[in-house]
């Protein structure tokens, strides 16, 4: 049985961090507990300067960034949680909760100190041949196939409502919190307003802490459970508050979703999240593929720019049916995997001309809304291809 929690009130469509691809890197939509090194922006947010119009537009007003480091910061976010409350009493937040909620607290630095680390996004900054490595471990693969047979029968049940097949699913738990070994012990509620007062994605943290306080008031989460990543990400599918309100599934039927202890509820999300960004029942993700010698790669370049998730989709080509691909001389890698019909796909060099080819599909681009990433989608993909092929 599933129960779907939806809020209707300024939520982010997904736990993705949606500043620009300009920025410094954001932590993922859904994980945080390993940041990636080729981010780009969410996939739920426009780019803005994307836009093309001949009118003046008048330069937004600067935002006090690093406020955590400048002297007396803790007075200061003292001031900002009484604007704050402000807000989150706009927002419909019962008072007693804000109240209780914000009494005592301090500046979370680790939390501050790990938001300052972010690698810039840019070329040249990793190689997916050497983060491949680190995520696709045995350990990590021989984890999930021990843990396919436990939850069985809810990864069939999310599949049947959802579409999203359960190896898929397994792989982002994986991928995420080593299917729950590490989900993060920051106070949520700490972390989000520390980061949101730091002032450097200042609304973004501002957003998820009034959700936070939502999923209090509304009875889904007690504070004491709502632990998670430096940025707020929680429980074994690591969502951002906003991401727990608007996908969140109750599907083992207890009244509420529980990302954090109950399986069923974790795999129910997972799917739906995917579900929501696109899945398509019954087809692949992607296929990695060789490309002929001499092939010119300008003739399947995208004419258009990418508008959402930038850095990682500027890397693909446009998209052309498989029979094209193929007349062009692509191959798949085993000879036999290209997927039936007609439907169409992009080309991805991950790390460059003649590196890691693969067409991708839509349900590619499901995967990037989960954690706009190439290296991610990628790792997640081949991570549910290895637990298939051991579990059949």
């Amino acid at each position: 049985m599933f129960m779907r929690f939806a809020a209707a009130s300024c939520l982010l469509m997904s736990s993705a961090l949606s500043a620009a691809c300009a920025q410094p890197a954001e932590p993922p939509r859904a994980s945080t507990a390993e940041q990636l090194s080729e981010r780009g922006q969410s996939a739920s947010t426009p780019d803005a300067a994307a836009s093309d119009t001949a009118t003046p537009v008048t330069p937004p007003p600067r935002i006090d960034h690093n406020r955590a480091a400048k002297p007396n910061a803790e007075a200061a976010f003292e001031d900002w949680l009484l604007d704050f409350r402000a807000q989150a009493l706009a927002s419909g937040v019962d008072a007693e909760v804000v109240d209780r909620e914000l009494a005592g607290l301090t500046l979370d630095e680790r939390a501050i100190r790990l938001d300052r680390r972010q690698p810039d996004v840019g070329p040249g900054r990793a190689l997916f041949a050497d983060y491949l490595p680190r995520r696709l471990t045995p350990q990590r693969i021989s984890a999930g196939v021990r843990m396919k047979p436990q939850v069985a029968p809810a990864l069939a049940e999310a599949e049947r409502e959802f579409g999203v097949p359960g190896d898929i699913v397994l792989a982002i738990w994986g991928m995420e919190t080593a299917y729950g070994a590490v989900t993060g012990d920051f106070d949520v509620i700490r972390a989000l307003a520390s980061l949101a007062f730091d002032g450097r994605r200042e609304a973004l943290f501002t957003r998820e802490l009034i959700a936070a306080l939502r999923m209090i008031d509304e009875g889904l989460a007690t504070r004491q459970s709502m632990t998670g990543s430096w940025a707020g990400a929680m429980g074994n599918s690591q969502f951002l508050p906003t991401s727990y309100l608007e996908h969140a599934v109750d599907q083992d039927g207890d009244g509420r979703p529980n990302i954090w202890g109950s399986e069923p509820d974790t795999i129910g999300s997972i799917a739906n999240y995917l579900n929501h960004y696109g899945w398509q029942r019954g087809e692949p993700w992607a296929i990695p593929v060789t490309i002929p010698e001499g092939f010119d790669r300008s003739r399947v370049a995208n004419p258009q720019r990418p508008t959402e998730c930038v850095a990682p989709l500027e890397k693909h080509s446009r998209w052309l049916p498989v029979s094209a691909w193929r007349d062009m001389g692509i191959k798949s890698q085993d000879g036999e995997s290209w997927p039936d019909g007609d439907i169409e796909a992009t080309l991805l060099e991950v790390d460059g001309e003649g590196t890691g080819a693969h067409l991708t599909f839509r349900n590619y681009r499901a995967l990037l809304g989960y954690n706009c990433s190439n290296f991610y989608a990628l790792s997640v993909g081949m991570l549910a291809d290895e637990i298939a092929a051991r579990t059949e």
